[in-house]
């Protein structure tokens, strides 16, 4: 498997089940074009399962993908309240972010399984923390830094499921 650039993010849209792409991007604004071609390519039902350690770019990852849908409003990291939902864009967003979450049954308390399996797309950060409930089809995007001597870089590993 061979490392691909930003210019060729577009791939997410033509990924199958089983296929693992990795990406370097160099830059915030590289990182960001990843995402939006994720965005561009999600229809109603997608799950991206964000992982990565604290300053990764998970969130940011997921503001980058609320933009490229047409999400105007800013979104914020839903630490505290799990879920945040955003309208107004191409497809309805949930963004997730479960990394205060303890008890699996917190996600049935909240409703979960409508947002994973309603009319948007769903975005969950710390998604490795709520494993035994994701469902099955969906893409796992990891983000981790890649070069001690340039913080911006990331390796960007998106597995779909």
């Amino acid at each position: 498997m061979s490392e691909k650039t930003y210019l060729e993010a577009e791939l997410i849209g033509s990924m199958q089940p089983g296929e693992k792409i990795i990406y370097i991007s160099h830059s915030p604004a590289e990182t960001a074009q990843i995402a939006q071609a994720a965005a561009r390519t999600a229809k109603s039902g997608d799950v991206f399962c964000l992982d990565g350690d604290l300053g990764a770019g998970k969130t940011f990852f997921s503001q980058a993908f609320g933009a490229a849908l047409g999400i105007t409003e800013p979104i914020v990291s839903p630490t505290f309240t799990i879920v945040s939902e955003y309208d107004g864009g191409r497809l309805p967003m949930y963004h997730f972010d479960v990394y205060r979450i303890e008890e699996i049954e917190e996600m049935d308390e909240i409703g979960f399984e409508e947002y994973v399996y309603g009319a948007g797309v769903t975005l969950i950060e710390w998604a490795c923390r709520i494993e035994e409930i994701l469902p099955v089809h969906r893409y796992a995007v990891n983000l981790t830094r890649s070069n001690p001597q340039n913080d911006s870089e990331r390796r960007i590993e998106i597995c779909r499921y």
